[in-house]
């Protein structure tokens, strides 16, 4: 099969592998049908997550047909619609038990990470019956992409974290895909306003067709003593970090209210300076997480139901023989205008 393998910091190449086989008795094999990159794939590739090794087939993201599945396989059968979860969970570890899948003993985010993944022809599963979705009938296959990781990401790690609350005021630092999956689900709590923040005017455009209240581009420098107007000297209640990179942090540290939380969603390769100095009296909460996919089953009832469209979040689209230039498109985003792109299997 055709999959597309990292070979190291900045490498990558399209290439032939074997295609997987069962190895437990709760795996499926899935024929992929679309897939998408992840900003974690070009943390990937920029060697930020030491637990990805050369060698590894990338992305943990996309929807499919079971090929074949394992005798202890329950709840799928071949030929089934399928959507992936980025997140195996066996179900029955202790972290599992605490709803915390992400640090599942036997699985969490591994997909394109320390197993092979879906930018790929064909995956193999871990626990199929737990880390898998029926697709329901009619649904749309490309918004469901949405729901593998950057929709529920951006709700568990940045709106739930966040503690977004009805007239709230909440701030998001990073209008890319997963900033505005926050975006999006944000606006189930109905808050006061919703400022985005970011470098990119396309992507505060987009923002603000999503629903943001206020857009402001950090460029000058000035983004903290403009939010600080908007919100009359007092600060956001949510300031959410959806970027990964030591500036946004502490921008979020510079616009939370006394009493507010700053809820991380990036993923960071480098260390970010604690500014406790300023916050230790601000009764600030710090919150990280790792996506749990808890909340997929509830999000794949409202996007069917259509209360939001993540396919709006779609702006491009290849095949997998051309999965590189997908990379190179999504990579020089601010060029291209690329959110997320679709990649045909």
């Amino acid at each position: 099969m055709k999959a597309l393998v990292y070979l190291g910091p900045g490498q990558k190449d399209l290439r032939d592998c074997p295609k997987p086989t069962l190895v437990d008795a709760t795996d499926a094999i899935v024929r992929m049908r679309k897939t998408t990159i992840c900003g974690t794939d070009l943390h990937i590739l920029k060697g930020d997550v030491a637990t990805c090794s050369p060698g590894r087939v990338l992305g943990h993201e996309g929807v499919g047909v079971i090929d074949s599945v394992g005798a202890g396989v329950t709840a799928f059968k071949t030929g089934d619609r399928v959507l992936i979860s980025c997140i195996s969970a066996c179900g029955r570890c202790e972290p599992c038990r605490k709803g915390m899948y992400s640090h599942c003993v036997h699985g969490g985010w591994i997909l394109g990470n320390s197993i092979d993944g879906t930018q790929a022809e064909f995956v193999r599963i871990p626990f199929a019956d737990t880390s898998l979705y029926p697709i329901p009938e009619g649904a749309d296959e490309e918004a469901l992409v949405m729901l593998s990781d950057i929709l529920p990401t951006g709700f568990e790690c940045g709106v739930q974290n966040g503690k977004v609350a009805p007239g709230s005021t909440v701030a998001i630092v990073g209008s890319g895909p997963i900033g505005l999956a926050a975006l999006l689900t944000a606006q189930f709590y109905s808050p006061a306003e919703v400022i985005m923040i970011d470098l990119d005017d396309n992507r505060l455009a987009v923002a603000k067709s999503f629903g943001a209240t206020h857009v402001v581009n950090s460029a000058d420098g000035k983004a903290a003593a403009t939010v600080m107007t908007l919100t009359g000297g007092r600060g956001v209640d949510t300031a959410i970090e959806a970027v990964g990179i030591p500036a946004t942090f502490n921008l979020c540290e510079e616009l939370v209210a006394a009493g507010g939380t700053i809820a991380n969603i990036g993923v960071h390769g480098v260390k970010v300076d604690l500014h406790l100095e300023k916050l230790w009296s601000r009764n600030v909460t710090i919150t990280t997480r790792l996506v749990d996919t808890s909340s997929t089953p509830m999000l794949l009832k409202v996007v069917h139901a259509k209360r939001i469209d993540p396919q709006r979040l779609i702006t491009h689209r290849f095949e997998l023989a051309r999965i590189l230039e997908a990379y190179e498109t999504f990579g020089r985003a601010a060029t291209t205008k690329a959110l997320k792109v679709i990649i045909q299997a």
